[in-house]
């Protein structure tokens, strides 16, 4: 089975989860000559990225795996990792990797007829508690609890907030406001559920105000503060880490394997983000992942995009002994309910992979051309 060729497709779509935000990413269709197909996600969001991710696809990378073996996974990785050797420990470079990667296990798996998280060497869970990741952006607490409790009334184990976010809501923007928010979530849905805050891109901290910040959040058992710094204030969450009891996560940020072993000598992250639409697909997740397992850390999929990089995810989370939860937007939007025919979700609170081969997720073609924009 040799790979023959490839098809790139840029989407923009309205993300009920972000405010009705648009957002893009790139998924790509690798095909074969003996007629199987596999799709990859590159998560490179702003426009111009997209069209870099594609030229970089269609004129670097495809030309040097045509005619390649795509079940020698590990060969084609190392490929387009040589090529890319002047620029390529991240940006572009790994998000293009990742799309291609991703596509080339989604075959390998196929062909063997085994679900991915089979393929990849047997499931270490057989589903895993699903998690709300949300962006609060309500006018008011009560509205923004009010909305976070219905979807743990409706089967959510726990709920991720991100603040600083787009919308109505001042959450990121005033500490006393978020330390509130949290608070008013813990009495409404009881002490069993699990509340992850994630600080994000958008909530501009200085040390001391996260110390106190997240002290105060610790009154209400929260289980991590995220990315409470830029992830070049390294010293930051140094400091963080030493100062509170609450674990640390971080790592969606990074492009592969060497930046989880920066951040894993400096002792400061106890949960690690990653998504395999970013750290050069399936291998890079999974090289990456066995370092910080091996270090006793835990890895926690960062999956946010479409489903095709939910059903990557999701079977390297289900293969990954570390991973303790799995985290879904709540709100249907375009890209999770109408780009495949059997959306991924959770029951009872848990979220399990499909029994199909591959990862399972097959993009209608109809719904990529609704989107399409390059």
């Amino acid at each position: 089975m040799r790979i023959s060729g490839a098809r790139c497709h840029i989407l923009k779509w309205p993300e009920p989860n972000d405010f009705n935000h648009e957002r893009m990413t790139v998924l790509v269709r690798v095909d074969t000559a003996a007629g199987i197909s596999g799709w990859g996600e590159a998560i490179a969001m702003w426009p111009e990225a997209c069209h870099a991710a594609v030229v970089l696809i269609e004129e670097g990378l495809l030309p040097l795996l045509k005619g390649r073996d795509p079940r020698e996974t590990l060969v084609c990785w190392q490929a387009m990792k040589d090529h890319t050797w002047w620029y390529g420990e991240g940006g572009v470079a790994a998000l293009a990797i990742s799309a291609l990667d991703m596509a080339i296990w989604d075959i390998a798996a196929k062909d063997a007829g085994l679900p991915l998280v089979e393929f990849l060497g047997g499931a270490a869970h057989q589903g895993l508690p699903a998690c709300a990741s949300l962006h609060v952006n309500q006018a008011t607490i009560d509205d923004s609890v009010r909305e976070i409790a219905g979807h743990i009334d409706a089967g959510f184990r726990s709920t991720k907030l991100g603040l600083g976010k787009r919308g109505l809501s001042k959450a990121g923007r005033d500490p006393d406001y978020d330390v509130a928010l949290v608070a008013a979530l813990r009495a409404a849905i009881g002490p069993d559920a699990g509340i992850m805050v994630d600080a994000g891109n958008g909530t501009k901290w200085d040390l001391d105000t996260a110390i106190r910040t997240v002290r105060r959040m610790e009154e209400s058992r929260i289980a991590w503060i995220e990315e409470p710094f830029l992830p070049s204030r390294v010293d930051d969450h140094i400091a963080l880490k030493a100062a509170v009891s609450t674990p640390i996560a971080a790592g969606e940020r990074e492009w592969g394997e060497a930046g989880y072993r920066r951040w894993l000598d400096t002792g400061a992250v106890d949960i690690f983000g990653i998504d395999p639409a970013r750290v050069e697909g399936i291998t890079g997740f999974r090289r990456s992942a066995a370092a910080i397992e091996a270090a006793g850390k835990i890895v926690n999929a960062h999956a946010w995009s479409s489903a095709v990089l939910t059903a990557a995810s999701l079977h390297l989370s289900l293969a990954a002994p570390s991973a303790i939860l799995f985290e879904l937007k709540p709100l249907p939007g375009p890209m999770q309910f109408e780009l495949v025919e059997e959306p991924f979700w959770h029951e009872n609170g848990l979220v399990r992979a499909p029994n199909r081969p591959g990862h399972g997720a097959e993009p209608i073609a109809a719904v990529i051309e609704k989107y399409k924009v390059g």
